[in-house]
């Protein structure tokens, strides 16, 4: 019995670390408690750069399967994270408001990891097809995702339209409730 829970420990550990790897070893998983500072924006400035910040944020996904052939059930687990060495600003260039656009980037991304969560959990899955349809899913997810994140920074004009970001705040936050 000693053995078998040495090695379950061992198997947890080392999918933890290929985790980890996966995710590049400094990521900030989403939180409604955690919100993002300046310190966490630890990537270089890329040269001549005219942005004031760039947010790096993303959804993952695991699954596992079980079942028969003729009734499979599919475990999912979707994470959305930010990325401190992809993410970087210009203190000079930056406030508070800055701050809090690109903070709604990353909520966003949640907002997208949970219509990624309602959509697998509606999806059907036969035998032979669940990795690609996640696959797809996840795709479309992501489609939809960048195409969301450029409608915000464009009727935001990327936090400069101060009316516009407060109204961004306060609709994201309302669908952040639900």
């Amino acid at each position: 019995m000693g053995i078998l829970k040495f090695g379950f420990g061992l198997v947890i550990l080392l999918l933890l670390s290929f985790q980890q790897s996966l995710q590049g070893y400094d990521t900030i998983t989403w939180s409604a408690e955690k919100r993002l500072s300046w310190k966490d924006f630890k990537g270089k400035i890329p040269p001549n750069n005219r942005a004031a910040a760039t947010t790096a944020s993303g959804i993952t996904y695991r699954f596992s399967t079980s079942g028969t052939k003729d009734n499979i059930e599919v475990d999912f687990k979707i994470d959305t994270y930010f990325y401190p060495t992809k993410s970087w600003y210009q203190p000079e260039l930056c406030d508070e408001v800055i701050l809090s656009h690109e903070q709604l980037h990353f909520d966003i991304s949640e907002l997208y990891a949970r219509k990624l969560r309602k959509r697998l959990g509606e999806a059907t899955f036969t035998h032979g097809n669940v990795k690609a349809k996640v696959r797809s899913i996840y795709r479309k997810i992501n489609i939809e995702l960048n195409d969301f994140q450029n409608k915000y920074d464009d009727e935001t004009n990327f936090s400069r339209d101060r009316e516009q970001q407060l109204i961004w705040n306060e609709e994201i936050a309302k669908a952040l409730l639900k």
